[in-house]
């Protein structure tokens, strides 16, 4: 089979033995520091893809993607959702009213925010009912006083499934013996982890109609409408122009507002930590210079030869390109097979770790998850590979220009 001098140099150079033992070292570890590199690179990313994700998935399906909501509680909310579900970009609507407060149980407080919601059309808007360890939204009968609660919240609170709740509001009634806080018992009919602290430690869920009496509002009056969309990005624009269509009584809200700050900061420390492990990889790769600058000494000899043979300066160049070149791919292979493996299955790893050690890395009272996610995406491992490649390639360029600059009489004098 054919191949080019080039070629058949620069392969044979790099499996070669050495005469320098500390030479093969060298381009041993470039190699293996190139792999390093390329692996931790695509299981960062990896990570935060996960971060991403979960973000979007589980969080924001838990809480809206917008609301349109008036000062005065809706009586035809119905109507409104209808309307609302003309626009193509929207999927689903519920009616939803919010009361916060407290919770208390046998001297213990907890801070909580009820979302009222009708059990049947919750379901299109929100991802709960997948995440329940004991009952469901359907036992959150009217004129029940029912309450589902999250797992953080009934483990601070001490109560289980059929316990009773003291909720607390934060308005009085006035009466003629003077101002009293407006309390009311739920028993406890559902509890609920979705794995985001903030929801299992401080978000409730109850009937529409039970919030609504403790509102004092006419039976199906709500607070407004919880709106789903095919494309969570489109939410902020098409929320606020929704409302502005329905009337100056209406106004939009929408998660931007609530969770845009995390989501944000979750993108730019993916784009930060990624151009960070970029310059480790940089690092790794020109680390192939030292190798290549050490085996054109070693191999000046070799390179007089071939010059005296006839070799031209641009196959010499090219013969310590492709030497470079191999280093750079394998090390690249390397790194992103182990990369890929690892991102795979970090998650499980973690976990088995946090067991073995009885300790818990990522705290949801911090995080807004309790776990490590990750999401391996090809056009991660794409654009690592890549970089790393082109890094490789771009260091071998100035050893190869100084081994093509040989001379080969002054070579050989002390051969």
């Amino acid at each position: 089979m054919f191949r080019p001098l080039s070629v058949f140099i620069g392969a044979r150079y790099t499996r070669a033995k050495r005469r320098s033992h500390f030479v093969s070292f060298i381009s041993l570890t470039s190699m293996i520091g190139l792999a390093l590199g390329v692996l931790v690179m695509i299981v960062v990313l990896s990570v935060m893809n996960g971060f991403d994700y979960e973000m979007r998935t589980r969080v924001l399906g838990m809480v809206p993607h917008a609301t349109i909501e008036s000062p005065e509680p809706i009586s035809d909310w119905r109507g409104m959702a209808a309307k609302v579900l003309k626009r193509p970009q929207v999927v689903a609507a519920a009616p939803f009213t919010q009361m916060q407060g407290l919770l208390t149980n046998n001297g213990q407080v907890e801070k909580v925010l009820i979302n009222a919601v009708d059990p049947q059309e919750e379901r299109k808007v929100s991802i709960i009912g997948d995440f329940f360890r004991q009952g469901s939204l359907d036992d959150l009968k009217a004129g029940s006083f029912g309450i589902v609660i999250g797992d953080k919240a009934a483990t601070k609170l001490g109560v289980g499934v059929g316990d009773k709740l003291t909720f607390v509001a934060p308005e009085v009634t006035v009466t003629p013996a003077g101002m009293f806080p407006r309390i009311k018992r739920f028993t406890v009919v559902g509890i609920f982890h979705v794995g985001a602290g903030e929801i299992d430690g401080h978000v409730a869920m109850a009937n529409l109609d039970d919030i609504a009496r403790l509102h004092r509002w006419k039976p199906g009056q709500v607070q407004g409408v919880r709106l789903k969309f095919a494309d969570l990005f489109q939410a902020p624009r098409i929320s606020w122009d929704i409302a502005q269509r329905l009337g100056e009584d209406y106004y939009a809200r929408d998660w931007t507002r609530s969770h845009g700050n995390l989501y944000q900061a979750i993108r730019m420390e993916k784009a930060m930590i990624g151009l960070l492990l970029l310059l480790i990889v940089a690092v790794a790769a020109f680390n192939i210079i030292s190798t290549l600058v050490m085996v054109v000494t070693d191999k000046k000899g070799d390179i007089a030869i071939l010059r005296t043979l006839g070799a031209t300066p641009q196959q010499i160049m090219r013969i310590f390109m492709v030497q470079g070149t191999v280093i750079g791919v394998v090390g690249t292979l390397i790194g992103a097979v182990l990369g890929m493996v690892s991102a795979l299955n970090i998650s499980s790893w973690i976990a088995a770790l946090e067991r073995l050690l009885g300790l818990k890395f990522l705290n949801a009272d911090v995080y807004f998850i309790d776990y490590l996610p990750s999401q391996l995406m090809r056009e991660d491992v794409v654009l690592v590979c890549g970089a790393a490649l082109v890094l490789s390639f771009l260091a071998t360029l100035y050893p190869a220009w100084r081994a093509a600059r040989t001379e080969p009489a002054e070579a050989l004098r002390y051969e």
